[in-house]
């Protein structure tokens, strides 16, 4: 075969060498030598514009140069100040003009007047030129028709001591000395151009030398009759041809050739072994070299018989001939074996595609969609709704409700995805379900027992074409979960036995990722029911704090982060915010069992580094109580951080354990990170947490969250702060829940991979008007002054209704801070949503509510004031403790 090709070769060129007139390679030869003619001109103009755009420059350097040297030369301002500047200056520029090659040297005053020129006559009178930049400081340089023609000048400023400028120095060259530099220049320029002309036109005949090697000196119209010949022969053909080189890179390949083996157009000159299209054991003969005759591959769905030939045997160059033939008559032969070969690709792609996700919806939906068209041409999937749900179905009821629908057509009368079907037990569907094994009806015209179902629907489903089904139970761990349903048209054969037991293999293979699904459905909404439950559900009402939040659950499940807001007494308000490390019903349960202990730390009225002790203590111990256990891995990485607002003073008191400061939005609308000491997560121990306290502007924003919010594999956890700074800027009166969804919008454009929780608390301040407060001595006389007091105050605000009460749990509380405690003694009325009272002592001992005998003369004092009082409690502070009381206000003046 190569020979052929070879003595054709000859023959089509033999005629065609002889009646060259002008080849190929001359008319190569002449354009690329008027290519480079062009060019080289083109290049000698534009170094010759360069070298004059480069000499030019080079004038104004020197120019500045020379003129910047002389205007700070030493002597010069002593000159400028003398008597007759002229005197000094002119010949001191004259030595300086000629030393440095300038044409001149002027040194004038501020408006312009010479000093000195190489013409004296031109001394006195006013220089041609721009001055304003150099008055200004600046340098400045342009080109003008002075006295000695056109000049290329620079201006400098000279300045005194001070920085001010006292005169100006300009230097420069006449415009035709420049011109003789270029002009000198130029030959040197044109020999460069000619030796690259002669050099480029030397290459340019070796490479019209070669190419007329190559061509075999053919003119043009000779190489296009020989490519039309060559054309003709190639593509009229009804075989493939093929040609690889010897290093397996395909050289050409014609239509048929393209067509059978399905290459993409421009596939001439890429490796044999980069062609995804062709069949290994293809590629592998391809590359080979080795002789065939006959020898049959695969080809798509194609059977191809292949021939290939060395191309080295006639002198040609290194490499293989291959043809190739359709052998369409050994396709049915084949199709046995074709048919066992899609099935099985056909459940390769569905352990593949099926149960990708942990959705019962979504691994019903994979199933329908792998089976069409390639098995069936519909797919309907009806599960339990109990399966839905992450539920154990009954077996009792046939009810299912259709989950998922594929087919080739979206205008099928087939029940419609999310109906609730009730399938009557005459069904496949139902006699499949109850009995666990698939049902196969190859013509649905004469199953009268589907028939029954819905008599005027399954009328439209055969009218619309579709004969023959299989119901497949969708069964794991022996349970039945729903139906998985293959319809077929008449287009198509009827569905038989063997592909009965593909459909068992595919459903078999949903079946696990729709079981685990349910499962995994089953946790998670027991997981989210839990958390939701620990989260609070509303904010509880308070005047202190203007509060927006938002809590995200993270994509993989829930979390353990988790926030509060507590009412504390006195009016104030403690922030909380924490994370527990991890995922799942784990993570979930502590975070409760940490919200409740802040909750129950709280009503003891701890500052926030005590109460993190407390917490620390609580992880530890928690984490001793699981070591061992299979359930749980112990609480590592919990983090929290607990703050206290107070609208009296406006001082927020705040400690962290292992967690992000939290940001301040200040009344301005700058954002700063509190300087808040760091301390390490719950349950480590052995380290003490510490507090700061600052001190809040009224309208000023205290953003509390977690790591969630502002971590990502994809940035660091600066440019997290900072994204999160720039959300929060410029808006200092937008209500927290407004910036909340900012934040959000700004930092989680997405689903977040993590558990978010945010908190925004807007600082309000109790008017001074609501506040009473006197120091009372250490003398029984004073209570009735101060009952007398607290009566006139409530008067004022309108409460008089409760002077009585107030005035007897005051005597009291006073008493016993007179009789009890130590001084300073400090009464405080706070009129708020209730009205407070408290009486702040500097002794720590406790009060404690006991029940007086009979006969005892006290021990009824607290007693009395738990009865009138709403609420009543004792907090300690560093300088003693105070003894509060809350009473409810008349609805007429509640706020």
């Amino acid at each position: 075969m190569a020979s052929l090709f070879a003595r054709f070769r000859r023959l089509l060129l033999r005629p065609l060498v002889s009646k060259s007139p002008r080849s190929v390679a001359g008319q190569v030869f002449v354009l690329q030598v008027a290519v480079v003619v062009l060019l080289v001109a083109c290049a000698v103009i534009a170094l010759v514009l360069q070298s004059e755009r480069d000499t030019n420059e080079e004038a104004k350097r020197r120019s500045v140069a020379v003129a910047q040297t002389f205007a700070h030369s030493p002597g010069v301002l002593a000159a400028l100040r003398s008597p007759d500047p002229t005197q000094i200056l002119q010949p001191l520029t004259e030595v300086g003009r000629k030393a440095a090659g300038v044409d001149f040297i002027v040194v004038m005053d501020t408006k312009g007047i010479r000093y000195t020129h190489p013409l004296p006559d031109r001394i006195g009178k006013q220089f041609v030129g721009t001055i304003g930049p150099s008055l200004a400081g600046k340098v400045y340089t342009e080109s003008v028709h002075g006295p000695l023609g056109h000049e290329v000048q620079a201006i400098v400023p000279v300045e005194n001591a001070d920085g001010k400028v006292v005169a100006l120095v300009s230097a420069g060259l006449k415009v035709k000395n420049v011109s003789n530099q270029v002009d000198r220049q130029l030959p040197i320029i044109l020999g460069a151009g000619a030796g690259a002309l002669a050099v480029a036109t030397g290459g340019t005949a070796l490479v019209g030398r070669r190419l007329r090697r190559q061509t075999h000196s053919l003119a043009p119209d000779e190489m296009t009759r020989m490519y039309e010949h060559h054309d003709a022969v190639l593509h009229s053909v009804r075989e493939g041809v093929l040609i690889v080189a010897g290093d397996g890179r395909l050289l050409l390949a014609n239509d048929e050739a393209k067509r059978l083996l399905e290459l993409p157009p421009d596939v001439e000159g890429r490796l044999v072994s980069e062609l995804s299209s062709l069949d290994p054991e293809t590629v592998a003969l391809l590359v080979s070299g080795r002789e065939v005759t006959d020898e049959v591959h695969f080809a798509g769905e194609r059977l191809l018989a292949v021939n290939q030939r060395p191309t080295d045997r006639g002198g040609g160059p290194e490499g293989t001939v291959v043809t190739l033939r359709d052998s369409t008559e050994l396709q049915a032969v084949t199709g046995k074996a074709e048919t066992a070969r899609e099935r099985l690709k056909l459940l390769y792609d569905a352990g593949l595609g099926i149960g990708t996700t942990l959705d019962v919806r979504g691994t019903a939906e994979e199933l329908a969609q792998v089976a069409v068209p390639r098995f069936a041409d519909f797919v309907t999937v009806d599960l339990a709704d109990a399966v839905l749900h992450g539920e154990e179905p009954t077996p009792a009821t046939p009810a299912m409700r259709r989950t998922a629908v594929c087919g080739i057509r979206d205008d099928h009368p087939l029940y419609e995805k999310g109906r609730l079907i009730d399938f009557l037990p005459s069904t496949p569907q139902a006699r499949g379900y109850g009995s666990g094994h698939s049902e196969l009806v190859t013509d649905l015209s004469t199953a009268t027992g589907w028939h029954a179902q819905d008599p005027e629907r399954t009328k439209e489903i055969i009218d619309y074409g579709i004969r023959s089904l299989i119901a497949a139970p969708i069964q794991a761990r022996g349970v039945v979960l729903g139906m998985a349903n293959f319809w077929r048209s008449e287009q198509r054969e009827p569905f038989d036995e063997e592909e009965l037991s593909l459909a068992e293999e595919l459903v078999a293979r949903a079946a696990v990722g729709i079981d685990n699904a349910r499962h995994y459905t089953r946790e998670h909404t027991v997981a989210v029911t839990l958390q939701r439950s620990l989260l609070p559900r509303a904010l509880p009402e308070q005047s202190a704090l203007d509060i927006g939040y938002r809590y995200l659950p993270a994509q993989s499940g829930v979390s353990g982060d988790w926030f509060d807001v507590i009412p504390l007494p006195g009016s104030r308000v403690a922030l909380v915010v924490g994370d527990v490390v991890g995922h799942g019903l784990h993570a979930a349960a502590t975070m409760g069992r940490l919200r409740t202990a802040v909750h129950n730390f709280s009503t003891l009225d701890l500052p926030p580094d005590e109460l993190l002790s407390h917490l620390d203590d609580l992880v530890g111990r928690i984490d001793q109580d699981e070591v061992g256990t299979d359930s749980a891995a112990g609480v590592v990485g919990a983090t929290c951080l607990y703050a206290i607002y107070d609208p009296v003073t406006r001082r927020c008191v705040m400690a962290r354990a292992g967690h992000l400061a939290p940001a301040l939005v200040h009344p301005d609308g700058t954002v700063t990170f509190a300087d808040l000491p760091t301390g390490p997560p719950l349950g480590l121990g052995g380290m003490p947490f510490r507090t700061a306290e600052l001190e809040l502007a009224e309208g000023a924003q205290l953003v509390l969250y977690t790591d969630g919010l502002i971590e990502d594999r994809r940035r660091d956890l600066d440019v997290g702060m900072e994204l999160l700074r720039d959300a929060l800027a410029g808006h200092p009166d937008r209500p927290p829940e407004e910036s909340c969804q900012a934040v959000l919008d700004e930092l989680l454009p997405g689903r977040p991979q993590d558990d978010v929780a945010l908190l925004i608390a807007r600082t309000r301040g109790l008017p001074p008007d609501r506040i009473a407060d006197w120091d009372v001595p250490l003398d029984p006389a004073a209570v009735a002054g101060m009952r007398d007091a607290v009566s006139q105050k409530l008067d004022e605000w309108g409460l008089s209704e409760l002077g009585f009460s107030m005035e007897l749990v005051l005597s009291e509380l006073i008493t016993n801070a007179i009789r009890y405690g130590s001084e300073p003694i400090h009464v405080r009325l706070i009129h708020d949503r209730t009205l407070i009272c408290e009486v702040a002592d500097g002794s720590s001992t406790s009060p404690h509510l006991r029940y007086a005998a009979t006969m005892d003369e006290g021990g009824r004092g607290l007693f009395l004031v738990s009865q009138i009082a709403e609420r009543w409690g004792t907090r300690y502070t560093p300088q003693g403790k105070v003894i509060w009381a809350e009473q409810t206000l008349p609805e007429a003046v509640a706020l």
